[in-house]
């Protein structure tokens, strides 16, 4: 009876004790080992050297585990600070190549709206998307041909070349001009006299932008002039000094610009950080009557696609009459 006791209390030898004194000890340290989840005293205690076994099976994984992770070391900062430039740098040129570049305004022929010095952002992702310059817009374009012959051109030293590339600085380099959309394909264009600058025949309200002090035709009235489809007419805000659309009629285009060469619209005034702000479209350019012209354009084609629909009915009606 005392030999079985021992066996299934913890199987591991312990120094006998007399049956009347030792019973209630062995019986507490049996019922120690008894899991409680048991009911009525009939599942056996775990083996000691089982029990063991496993915490030191846990222990060995928990190390196992740790040695892990300790050895798994941070990588450097300074090893990861020429991956982090490459992909800013990275970053920038697409920024520059496909959604926003700056621009630096190098005179007055936009004033007051633009002053010398200012950076502005242009807005080089709508256009491919098919997005078209609009009337009242302010947009860059490449010189169309002969518009930029007289103006030096600053040589940037290496490094403004490298940050001009990337999209981080203005360029300097490139012969891009800035202005502001009067008039689109299919639009007729003029200013007789000290104006007003008239687009279809509505005249335009500019006071919201054009220099003060300056007359709508400045020292060049002319028109009326059809502008092309796909191109556009442009005037800077500074009408005595900006070389603009009615100083460059002589040329291809007889002075409209190909709407191929608008890199994008300037859409706000970047920097210095007390001249910011948006460039929005004038209210004039929404005025009631001024987009008639483009608007008779779908009408007609309505009606000339309705016109054989209609002869081809009632020639069919009439040979279904004669017929019957």
């Amino acid at each position: 009876m005392g030999d079985l006791a021992v066996g299934a209390r913890s199987g591991t030898e312990e120094p006998e004790e007399p049956a009347g004194r030792g019973e209630s000890a062995r019986q507490a340290a049996s019922s120690a080992h008894r899991p409680h989840a048991q009911s009525g005293g009939s599942a056996a205690a775990l083996p000691h050297t089982e029990t063991s076994k496993q915490s030191d099976d846990a222990a060995a994984d928990e190390e196992a585990t740790g040695s892990v992770t300790k050895g798994k070391k941070p990588r450097a900062f300074w090893k990861e600070l020429p991956i982090l430039i490459g992909i800013a740098l990275l970053l920038a040129l697409l920024i520059k190549t496909f959604l926003v570049q700056a621009f630096s305004i190098p005179s007055d022929s936009m004033q007051d709206t633009l002053q010398r010095g200012d950076r502005v952002l242009v807005d080089k992702l709508t256009p491919w998307f098919g997005s078209k310059p609009q009337r009242g817009e302010v947009v860059v374009f490449h010189d169309p041909g002969g518009w930029l012959n007289e103006t030096p051109t600053p040589q940037p030293n290496p490094v403004q070349k490298v940050l001009s590339f990337i999209g981080l600085m203005p360029s300097a380099e490139e012969k891009d001009l800035i202005k502001r959309v009067i008039a689109v394909g299919g639009d007729t264009v003029e200013c007789q006299g000290t104006g007003p600058v008239k687009v279809n025949g509505k005249a335009l309200k500019e006071d919201s932008y054009i220099y003060p002090g300056a007359t709508p035709c400045g020292d060049r009235p002319f028109g009326p002039i059809k502008v092309p489809q796909g191109r556009i007419w442009v005037m800077g805000d500074h009408r005595d000094d900006s070389l603009d659309s009615r100083y460059h009629q002589n040329l291809k285009g007889n002075g409209t610009v190909s709407e191929d060469e608008v890199v994008g619209r300037a859409f706000t005034i970047a920097w210095p950080i007390n001249r910011w702000s948006t460039l929005p479209v004038p209210d004039t350019f929404d005025q009631p009557g001024i987009n008639k012209a483009m608007a008779a354009a779908p009408a007609a084609m309505g009606l000339a696609g309705a016109v054989p629909i209609v002869i081809w009915r009632r020639r069919r009606l009439t040979a279904v009459r004669n017929h019957g």
